[in-house]
């Protein structure tokens, strides 16, 4: 009897080992990530998965004397070092640079889901706690090198996006948008915070940005979902997946955008002053897609999640479906390629880095976690024209590589991108724990004054 059950045990547990196998396999990208990047990238049809493809690069970090490998012309070196996770950059008028050094908050939830979560967040160097606090750096003497910091702020929870807007800087927490009273060349800020508006917060996609909007007086917010494609229901993402106007004075906002998973980076174009976002599209549909993308936003614009993608490519694992969204699901401007984790974005209008990056948009690519091969860890640069949109036909340009050592491990992310008083890029690594400083090998002279917007 006891050697039928063990048999039968033992037959159970190769079952499931085999179902294991069979649903668990990796999904193998078909194309590459220049085939889903661009004006028109290839759209291929999902390959949905029960179990994700897990291949997010360990977390190593940088030796003594690494940096990232940046393009031809370019130089690197750091900034600042021995930061507390930095993802999201602010520069102010005096040319100190505001770094958050954050992290998700504490994550709900156990179970098998937690435990993947954790594995990952632990694998690629985000498991760490936040430091919830925001530092000033400052480079006085003009060498490219901060040699002074100080704790500006301390005791937020989970802060990402800041802005100065009249008196008052504010600083988006992941559930709600504060304000203090505030001078540039203040280092440190001891006045208590006033509440501006509040907003879900936390879940898988917990950074909040904010920027000043175009009228100077009210500011974009972003605020993601809270799961990938709503599976626990789209009651749970009420007031998510949205970008909101927020108009401090009234402490109101209305939602601007919505269909957005994972919006991040906030910028205005240049030459049109419209505002773009970069977004990170949903998982578990196959290695090749859909791809996260960058686009201009206008009121109104809704792109369809969780229940289209990429201007009306139908997610049928979205249930119930909503068929009256389709025709207006908005299509991206720009795909970024699979899985890339675009999150940072700035424009040249202050850049010194040349002629070949005088007119385009910067993206940090965090990197993925679910594509074979991994897609992402570098900064990019997408060529505009003067009208304020990506050249038609133009993929990508490699601005800083060299994140992912030669055994394909992580020694730095880029997060956060903006521009110095001096125009040179600064990029949070937030695995690296370091700012790196992206320069012109040669002197450059000050970029010639942008055409007013129309």
């Amino acid at each position: 009897m006891r050697q039928k059950i063990l048999i039968g045990l033992a037959l159970v547990l190769a079952l499931l080992g085999g179902l294991y196998l069979y649903f668990a396999q990796p999904d193998l990208a078909r194309l590459s990530v220049a085939a889903v990047s661009g004006r028109t990238p290839q759209i291929d049809p999902p390959r949905n998965q029960i179990v994700p493809t897990i291949a997010v690069a360990d977390a190593v970090g940088w030796k003594a004397g690494e940096t990232p490998t940046p393009a031809a012309g370019l130089t690197v070196k750091p900034f600042a070092a021995g930061l507390d996770h930095p993802r999201w950059m602010y520069r102010l008028p005096n040319g100190d640079v505001l770094v958050a050094e954050t992290n998700s908050p504490p994550r709900e939830g156990g179970g098998i889901t937690g435990l993947v979560m954790s594995y990952l967040l632990n694998k690629g160097g985000a498991g760490v706690p936040s430091a919830n606090r925001i530092t000033l750096l400052r480079d006085a003497n003009g060498d490219g090198v901060a040699e002074s910091r100080s704790v500006l702020l301390s005791g937020l929870n989970s802060p990402f996006g800041m802005a100065l807007m009249g008196d008052y800087l504010y600083v988006a927490d992941t559930d709600k948008l504060l304000r203090f009273p505030f001078k540039p060349g203040q280092t440190r800020i001891t006045a208590k915070p006033e509440t501006v508006v509040t907003y879900p917060g936390g879940g898988n996609h917990w950074a909040r940005n904010i920027i000043v909007a175009e009228d100077g007086k009210s500011l974009y917010l972003t605020v993601g979902s809270s799961t990938n494609i709503a599976e626990n229901g789209i009651d749970a993402e009420r007031g998510r997946a949205n970008i909101l106007q927020v108009y401090p004075d009234q402490k109101g906002y209305r939602i601007y955008a919505a269909g957005t998973r994972n919006p991040n980076g906030l910028a205005l174009e240049p030459h049109t002053n419209a505002l773009w976002v970069t977004v990170n599209e949903r998982d578990m549909a196959g290695s090749d897609g859909p791809p996260d993308y960058m686009s201009a936003v206008e009121a109104g614009d809704n792109f369809g999640w969780p229940w289209y993608y990429w201007g009306g490519y139908p997610d049928h694992r979205v249930k119930p479906g909503n068929p009256a969204l389709q025709q207006y699901a908005k299509r991206p401007d720009y795909a970024l390629g699979p899985h890339t984790a675009s999150l940072g974005l700035t424009f040249a209008a202050d850049a010194r880095l040349g002629a070949s990056y005088a007119n385009g948009a910067f993206v940090g690519q965090h990197g993925s976690w679910n594509r074979q091969p991994v897609s992402g860890y570098k900064v990019i640069f997408v060529p505009f024209g003067d009208k304020g949109f990506p050249l038609p036909n133009v993929k990508p340009v490699d601005v800083l590589t060299g994140f992912l050592d030669k055994d394909g491990n992580a020694r730095g992310r880029p997060v956060g991108v903006i521009f110095d008083a001096s125009g040179s890029l600064l990029v949070a690594d937030d695995v690296g724990n370091v700012i790196w400083r992206v320069s012109s090998a040669t002197p450059q002279p000050a970029p010639a004054a942008t055409p007013a917007a129309k």
